[in-house]
């Protein structure tokens, strides 16, 4: 019998969940259960606490910079020290858009009021200005021999310093800040992405890559059987041919 069980943390679920992200969590737990692998998933909202070694994997979505305010004060005073160690120690880590925002250092508004951030990775974000051009459309992105692909919406310029790398090369699209052409951030087992849509049920090999890390954790083998994905590539392909 296999026996393999996993445990995600979902952050913020009613306050992060801007263009549908709360469907990474109902494709990883497919994506799980097709292969025979338990997904336990536990959502932590504002006054919760996090316990680092709670969990193999943690998730945060993107919300509007209300909703960052109300995140913003919880994550860096109750559940960013437990968040950097759980990432540290290798804990799989994935934010959107306003939650990679809130994983990096700090996050100045429209409105010049700057939010502390959990500091997971070394990067920091501005918005230019309620009179600054979004970022926003299809992009595409070029990510460990394969693409990636989503939707983006953001008004913030995100700014990656020398502790993490970039997690994509953007082929179309604006990306982090519109003119390093990079897409996100990584960092150990962290990634951080604007890729709305939501990103993992358009990408199932970066969902699979997840997976694979937490296995590889808390197993030591992180080999996962493959799956029938024709439906699942026909919608990333579909996703490539999309222009804004």
């Amino acid at each position: 019998m296999n026996e393999r069980r996993l445990r995600l943390g979902h952050l913020y679920p009613s306050l992060m969940n801007v263009y549908g992200d709360r469907g990474n969590i109902l494709c990883l737990t497919r994506r799980c259960r097709l292969r025979g692998i338990e997904l336990e998933v536990t959502e932590l909202e504002v006054g919760d606490a996090l316990a680092a070694d709670g969990f193999d994997l943690l998730f945060m979505g993107g919300a509007q910079d209300r909703e960052q305010r109300l995140v913003g004060d919880d994550l860096s005073k109750l559940k960013g020290e437990a968040l950097r160690e759980a990432v540290e120690t290798g804990v799989v880590f994935l934010s959107v858009c306003g939650g990679y925002q809130l994983a990096g250092k700090s996050y100045r508004g429209a409105d010049g009021e700057e939010l502390a951030g959990a500091g997971v990775f070394d990067l920091h974000t501005v918005h230019p200005g309620a009179k600054a051009k979004r970022l926003i459309g299809n992009l595409v992105a070029r990510w460990e021999g394969g693409t990636l692909a989503g939707f983006e919406n953001h008004g913030g310029r995100t700014y990656l310093g020398p502790g993490c790398e970039p997690l994509a090369k953007v082929v179309r699209g604006h990306g982090n800040d519109g003119q390093s052409g990079f897409e996100g951030a990584r960092y150990k087992n962290a990634f951080g992405c604007y890729l709305h849509g939501p990103v993992l049920p358009k990408n199932p090999s970066l969902a699979d890559r997840l997976v694979s890390l937490a296995l590889e954790r808390r197993f030591g083998d992180g080999t996962l059987p493959a799956l029938e994905d024709g439906l699942e590539q026909r919608a990333h392909e579909a996703a490539l041919r999309i222009r804004n």
